[in-house]
């Protein structure tokens, strides 16, 4: 059961970051596929790799087997393009204790996920060593903007980061920070902000509204900042103006959402 998770820049050899992961298996003339976006822990061969989301399943029924022999091979092959890495062992759903109603406590924020355009073609132009030092500045610039404007780094996902704000304005303030920031890095990036609750766990931070912030940002074009709809009803006092970009139907995330455009 050939399985493959999407690395970045720099996920080969990290822990505690989100990606997606897609498996395939053939059975007779019927191949079965799933995906989804998972949670990566610990490194090299021991790390754990678990399902964020119920994840998503597709059977095709290819009517002979070496239709699905073939169908299969063209699947692996598109995963491996699309910088997808073998993964062995098991994709797990995380079990959580049964008193975990008593363990988890909830919180509202604002969540920022920004996200480098072209990234992996700028990587390929550039070779390895060259982007290894443009991701350090930007990884700086980026955090330096955090630090001014108080928000809260909670994981990178290779060429993109997620972070937190107690306030809908400091959030939309930081993310045109950074689109400024890295622009004197030859770098465009694409911003998405949600505002919503999670459930803390320890160190864990788990809810649907992380993923929500990652599908706006997935809209957003370069040099975009998008929010949702959430964010901007949080804003309605504000002098920040923004400009409707439609409904739009976000991969994963149950209804559609309005989204707006952040106008400087």
């Amino acid at each position: 059961m050939p399985k493959f998770l999407r690395i970045g820049v720099l996920q080969s050899n990290v822990s505690g970051y989100t990606s997606k992961a897609w498996w395939v298996r053939r059975v007779g003339s019927t191949v079965l596929l799933k995906w989804g976006a998972v949670e990566v822990h610990g490194v090299g061969d021991g790390r754990k790799v678990y399902w964020t989301l119920p994840p998503r399943v597709k059977t095709i029924r290819c009517g002979t087997e070496q239709r699905a022999k073939d169908y299969a091979k063209a699947a692996i092959a598109r995963r491996r393009s699309h910088r997808y890495e073998p993964l062995a062992g098991n994709i797990a759903i995380r079990r959580r204790p049964a008193n975990r109603g008593a363990e988890l406590e909830r919180a509202l924020a604002t969540i920022l996920f920004v996200d480098i355009v072209a990234s992996t073609e700028k990587a390929a132009r550039l070779g390895d060593s060259r982007w290894t030092q443009v991701m350090n500045h930007y990884y700086a610039a980026v955090r330096r903007e955090l630090k001014t404007l108080r928000g809260k780094e909670v994981v990178t996902t290779g060429d993109g980061l997620l972070a937190t704000f107690d306030a809908p304005a400091a959030g939309i303030r930081c993310a045109s920070a950074i689109r400024e920031a890295v622009r004197t890095l030859g770098l465009e990036i694409r911003v998405g902000l949600h505002a919503g609750e999670y459930e803390v766990s320890g160190t864990d931070m788990i809810g649907l509204a992380f993923h929500i912030g990652a599908r706006v940002a997935a809209k957003a074009r370069a040099g975009e900042v998008l929010v949702s709809s959430a964010v901007k009803d949080l804003m309605s006092q504000s002098p920040i103006r923004f400009k409707d970009r439609g409904v739009h139907r976000l991969k994963g995330v149950p209804e559609r959402w309005r989204l707006y455009r952040v106008e400087h």
